[in-house]
């Protein structure tokens, strides 16, 4: 407050304060010396009072001062921080913006994850991945001497795949694979695919849907061959156009196929069709199917049916039904399974009749398998996909504080190659593996297989054609 300004409010204190109150029509009298005395000592509390006044405004505008520069000071700081806001904003925006066209950049370009092998993915859905098995089997076949067929120690590579995959924009997909074992070239697959929701058409050689351990990978089998009439029966892949279509617990597949491409040309084609139906009853997963399969055969054809003893590097066959004349052959299949926790079951049975030319009597052969198996490490369980089961992946693999999955399995299998004048021969065995799976991608097969024949194809020197073969094998496999 101005120094006049202050004079003046004391001023008009002072007048307020000497100025005696007069009542309405009286006339104050001269002050006597008592009444001096009295308005000095009010003039001297006056000036006190004044004095606080006076003391109190310059508090007051001291404090005023200081809240006026605190609030200039934040009136700065906020626009400070406007302005600052304002270039962040900016700044947010332009990365923002920077961070929208690198990823379309990013979707562009090509992209690469690793998992067992390198796959590529490019932009619009393309993709492409190398693919790859190995199957390495080691073993001996000991059956009676005096047949000749006693093989003995043998190894091989069973399986050498190398192949590529990937996808197609628009739905599309395709796959090419080949083995190289024994030294020889044959192609296993090479087909396209075109996906929509549930369905899948592909065209090209690939399997015909018989049976669900035929359509089991062989990187995915208990054992380390399929049970018997799979290979008997000449289930394999085919040149064929065909369709599957899968929703919820149900999957229907069928096709139409020439022969294997290794075979062609020639004028044999089949149909051939699948249902599976697969629920969940609890924590348990459970499976259904049944397949048929017909295929006509060109004029004159001839078929073979025999089956080695359960391992694959030995060429003897111990049931056989030597070529014979055939019109063609159909097939029924059924199959059922269950995967409870570390438990599993699997049964399947195959009838394959043969329709012969002529008054020539009509065969009708038989195989089943029926398997059983648990895991012995906790936490660890077969794998499935609707339709087929899927390959196993450790709770705790090896290299991860783990020792991987070790699973144990037995399995009844049988083979009948006699009927309709034909005497091929029949095959029991009891078969036992122990499968030590070290991740996703690698694991180790040991099996052991007794097996019983009637009417087997060798006989020993006494012309017996009833005896019995024991086989063990070994796999190391590895797939990416």
């Amino acid at each position: 407050m101005k120094t006049g300004n202050r004079v003046c409010l004391v001023a008009a204190v002072l007048l307020s304060s000497v100025a005696m109150p007069l009542k309405a029509g009286e006339i104050s009298a001269p002050s006597d010396q008592e009444q001096q005395a009295e308005t000095a000592a009010e003039i001297d509390a006056l000036k006190s009072d004044l004095a606080r006044l006076l003391a109190r405004v310059e508090t007051l505008e001291s404090q005023l001062a200081s809240a006026t520069a605190a609030a200039n000071a934040a009136t700065a700081a906020a626009n400070q921080n406007a302005q600052a806001a304002l270039a962040a904003n900016a700044a947010a925006a332009a990365a923002e913006e920077s961070a929208q066209t690198a990823l379309a950049a990013a979707k562009k370009a090509p992209s690469a994850n690793f998992k067992a092998a390198p796959e590529l993915k490019g932009a619009g859905g393309w993709s492409f991945k190398p693919r790859g098995r190995a199957n390495i089997d080691v073993g001996f076949v000991s059956a009676p001497e005096s047949t000749g067929a006693d093989s003995g120690f043998d190894a091989e590579a069973r399986r050498i795949r190398l192949g590529v995959s990937g996808d197609i924009p628009g739905g599309f997909g395709y796959k090419i694979e080949a083995d190289f074992a024994e030294n020889e070239v044959a192609l296993t697959d090479a087909i396209i695919t075109y996906k929509d929701n549930g369905l899948t058409i592909t065209a090209g050689q690939h399997n015909n849907f018989q049976g669900l351990e035929e359509i089991t990978s062989s990187l995915n089998t208990s054992f380390i061959e399929r049970a018997a009439f799979t290979d008997a029966f000449g289930f394999e892949r085919r040149l064929g156009l065909s369709a599957q279509y899968k929703s919820g617990d149900i999957a229907v597949m069928g096709g139409v196929f020439a022969d294997n491409s290794e075979d062609l040309p020639n004028d044999n084609w089949s149909v051939d069709g699948r249902i599976v139906y697969a629920p969940k009853a609890g924590d348990t997963q459970l499976h259904f199917g049944g397949s048929l399969h017909h295929n006509s055969l060109g004029s004159g054809s001839e078929v073979r049916y025999r089956q080695r003893p359960l391992v694959h590097f030995t060429d003897n066959r111990f049931i056989n039904t030597n070529r014979f004349s055939a019109d063609s052959e159909t097939g029924i299949g059924l199959e059922a399974a269950a995967i409870h926790g570390p438990f599993h079951i699997a049964l399947e049975g195959y009838s394959q009749m043969v329709d012969r030319p002529g008054s020539l009597g009509d065969p009708n052969f038989f195989g089943a398998s029926a398997e059983i198996g648990i895991f012995l490490t906790e936490g660890d369980s077969r794998g499935y996909k609707i339709g087929k089961f899927d390959r196993v992946k450790p709770k705790k693999p090896v290299g991860s504080d783990g020792i991987g999955a070790i699973q144990a399995n037995l399995r009844y299998d049988h083979l009948d190659l006699t009927d309709g004048g034909i005497v091929g021969g029949t095959q029991d065995s009891i078969q036992a593996s122990l499968i030590w799976t070290f991740n996703n991608y690698s694991r180790l097969l040991l099996n052991y297989a007794l097996l019983s024949y009637d009417d087997a194809a060798f006989s020993t020197a006494t012309g017996d054609t009833s005896y019995d073969v024991s086989v063990v094998g070994l796999r190391g496999q590895i797939d990416f």
